[in-house]
């Protein structure tokens, strides 16, 4: 009996969340492939581009919520049945995704002083600034990608996102050669050449998905992009309080990453090189809990909408167990293999990458330890976007990522001397008290029947 409840559940989930693992994992391709192509060109640039990337994904952080937070009004809104609602929630959703982009690219453009008033050295400053002057074009059609990506998802066409996102991994490696090594007679651009690489594969993409969205016959009766130029007031403050929560537990969360990657820098060049390879090799394996708790936040969507609470409990348990699964998995991974996942990002002929190395190395074994906490606590948050639960989350990952893990990280790396090691502990930290506050928010609503289908105000 056990099996048979579960099994639909796991068949579903499955059909959602691996095409979304692996458009997470094909984007985080094309930002290995930038860091690793970056560091067999130079450690300084590798340096630089661990901080520029870091000043970026911040920005994205904090305006992927009116994307991410549209996909569980979708799911639901599909569920009941409510053409408009579908239209005007996503519809507004890229016009707040726009909007955030063009507002905060003037601090991409002058980013130099900020990164130097950060503590990072000025040649890193000066060269991340190179790049997220060009980089920083790419946050729009990164945003409104995202939206599509959600539109899509809520409809359960993730096969098509992934795909999409597919095809700009080759062209990022590409386009990588040619401009940051000035091969086929083009300049030798270095971090520059890198950011556009980038910035062309973004909207690329943008430009299938919007081909797309436009196209699918089942789509049609929402007329996404209909007089898209006017605007819906009511929706648009709707989607804005739904998604400004999501900006800001996500900035949350990636701060607490990014305020580790300047700390970093304060520690020196050789530990930030090995801290950001790192943690995107953490943010790998963790692409497969994100994607599963996008899968988790369509679901409960539509046991929203149906208002059915035993189907929003088993699949609710589905989706967790499996993310904790994929988490054991990566434990291993990282104990087992240390040494040879730090080693790939790097150039073996560079005399500095043992010492690289050997800090990596001791990097993952940490690494190791939050995974479990890691796959918890976003699976938490997909599970909480799918009953539209934004704002206390907002609150508790505030408070568990810079009340409780930032200072730990803090203390423990330079008051106590325990330096990377410190700061990767205070990440531990964090993540942990998320995970577990998280989880009993959801829970605890389910069980007080705080979930039950209301309509929805947009």
């Amino acid at each position: 009996m056990f099996r048979l409840r579960y099994r639909p559940h796991v068949v579903a989930t499955l059909s959602l969340g691996l095409p979304l693992i692996g458009s997470h994992l094909a984007r985080m391709a094309i930002g290995v492939s930038d860091t690793v192509m970056i560091g067999w060109y130079g450690v300084e640039e590798l340096a630089a581009l661990v901080i520029a990337t870091s000043f970026l994904i911040i920005l994205f952080f904090l305006g992927m919520g009116f994307g991410t937070g549209v996909m569980g009004l979708i799911a639901t809104s599909i569920a009941r049945g409510d053409e408009t609602e579908v239209r005007r929630g996503a519809r507004m959703a890229l016009w707040l995704s726009g909007i955030f982009s063009l507002l905060v690219m003037p601090l991409m453009w002058f980013s130099e002083p900020i990164l130097l008033a950060l503590g990072q050295t000025p040649r890193i400053s000066e060269l991340a600034q190179d790049y997220l002057r060009i980089a920083g074009w790419g946050l729009l059609p990164m945003l409104g990608g995202l939206t599509l990506n959600s539109y899509l998802a809520a409809l359960e066409r993730t096969q098509v996102v992934m795909w999409v996102t597919l095809a700009g991994l080759p062209l990022n490696v590409a386009m990588n050669w040619v401009f940051i090594f000035g091969n086929l007679g083009a300049p030798e651009l270095g971090v520059q050449g890198a950011a556009l690489a980038s910035l062309s594969v973004q909207v690329s993409q943008l430009a299938m998905l919007v081909l797309y969205a436009s196209w699918l016959p089942m789509a049609r009766k929402y007329n996404l992009f209909q007089r898209f130029w006017r605007p819906d007031w009511p929706a648009f403050r709707a989607i804005f309080w739904l998604g400004l929560p999501i900006g800001v537990t996500m900035l949350a969360e990636g701060g607490l990453f990014v305020a580790s990657n300047v700390m970093m820098g304060w520690i020196g060049t050789r530990e930030l090189a090995a801290h950001g390879i790192a943690i995107q090799i953490a943010s790998i394996t963790f692409m497969a809990h994100l994607g599963l708790s996008n899968a988790a936040t369509v679901r409960i969507g539509q046991a929203k909408g149906r208002g059915d609470a035993q189907w929003m409990r088993d699949a609710a348990v589905t989706v967790t167990a499996m993310s904790l699964g994929f988490a054991v998995f990566a434990v291993v991974l990282y104990l087992v293999f240390p040494e040879p996942l730090v080693r790939m990002y790097l150039d073996p002929a560079d005399p500095q990458t043992p010492a690289i190395v050997a800090i990596g190395t001791m990097l993952l074994f940490y690494a190791a330890l939050f995974q479990l906490t890691d796959a918890l606590q976003v699976v938490a948050l997909g599970l909480l976007r799918g009953v539209h639960d934004t704002r206390v989350p907002m609150w508790i990952a505030g408070f568990s990522y810079w009340v409780v893990g930032m200072p730990i990280a803090w203390g423990l790396a330079f008051p106590l001397g325990l330096g990377a090691r410190g700061l990767w502990l205070g990440l531990v930290a964090g993540l942990s008290v998320a995970a577990v506050l998280l989880l009993i928010r959801f829970w605890r609503g389910w069980r007080r029947g705080d979930w039950t289908p209301q309509p929805v105000p947009v």
